[in-house]
């Protein structure tokens, strides 16, 4: 009896819903929504640490006495059109970063590898886009995805180096810090893991770990840059809760890495993948703007 069997005979669902990875159960005791259990990942232990810290921001865990799968209350989000949806849920991220923030001591390798790891992916950023910028320069009649790489390489390559010089400012701030601040993170942010009935709820949290709170607002930003007016929901995120220096800064960074664009595909996917990158530094660069301009 597999996983889906088993459950449909101990709950006696009337109809049930396979919606991307969950399965929903339609029962007449209730709905419930059943969830490979993800490796390595204690997800009722994350959820009664943060009950413990005044956060329940989540659904609760009816079921985890089975080996491959947990069984959630099943929320039904209220479908009403929301525009401050995105105001919403920064408050709910700012409220799990400050209930679960503190400062763990590391050593000072710590930052090392992480100015490394960022360093080293830029550089092959700049490789990446260098070999195609030299390759279509080549051609007599460009095609649209050359002629159009080859319009904007300046303003790719200037986000890049953008991101190499701060990266250096970064690391002057942190190379001789002891600790660092850490909180309880999501770590797989967007719109669509926010739901809103009697209260708020953040669902999907198989990738939960202790890590600093910037990666939640970098992965939030990269799923809807496009569908976020950043500016307003960032300041909202500052009014709860706080980034330091370095740490904002290092926010700036990452979400300043140019995504790297597939030109191996047919012409018209390739200029659709360069057309969504040029937005996404287009859009960075005006949300950065006002951070990097002085104002009297």
């Amino acid at each position: 009896m597999n996983k889906l069997d088993a459950l449909k005979s101990l709950y006696k669902p009337y109809r049930y819903t396979i919606r991307g990875k969950c399965t929903i159960l339609e029962t007449t005791s209730g709905n419930f929504v059943v969830k490979k259990k993800p490796k390595n990942k204690d997800l009722p232990s994350i959820f009664n640490y943060l009950k413990s810290r005044g956060f329940d921001y989540f659904p609760e865990v009816y079921s985890d006495t089975r080996d491959d799968a947990y069984v959630y209350e099943y929320i039904e989000d209220d479908n009403v059109v929301n525009p401050s949806k995105s105001e919403d849920l920064i408050n709910v991220v700012g409220l799990l970063h400050a209930k679960t923030s503190f400062n763990k001591e590391v050593s000072e390798e710590t930052y090392k590898e992480i100015y490394e790891d960022i360093k080293n992916n830029i550089l092959y950023l700049k490789d990446y886009y260098l070999k195609y910028y030299e390759l279509f320069l080549k051609s007599i009649y460009p095609s649209p995805k050359e002629y159009e790489f080859l319009r904007n390489y300046s303003k790719i390559n200037s986000a890049l180096n953008f991101s190499e010089e701060e990266l250096d400012n970064w690391y002057s701030l942190v190379k001789e810090k002891k600790s660092e601040r850490i909180s309880l993170i999501h770590n797989n942010l967007a719109l669509e893991h926010y739901l809103k009935r009697d209260k708020d709820y953040l669902i999907s949290w198989d990738k939960a770990k202790f890590d600093t709170p910037v990666l939640d607002l970098v992965k939030l930003y990269q799923n809807n840059f496009w569908d976020l007016e950043f500016n307003t929901i960032y300041k909202k995120y500052l009014n709860i809760t706080y980034l330091s220096e370095s740490e904002q800064k290092l926010f700036f960074i990452l979400i300043s890495l140019v995504p790297e664009i597939t030109f191996d595909e047919d012409e018209f996917t390739a200029c659709k993948n360069m057309r969504e990158c040029l937005d996404y530094v287009y859009k960075t660069e005006e949300f950065l703007k006002p951070y990097y301009t002085t104002d009297t």
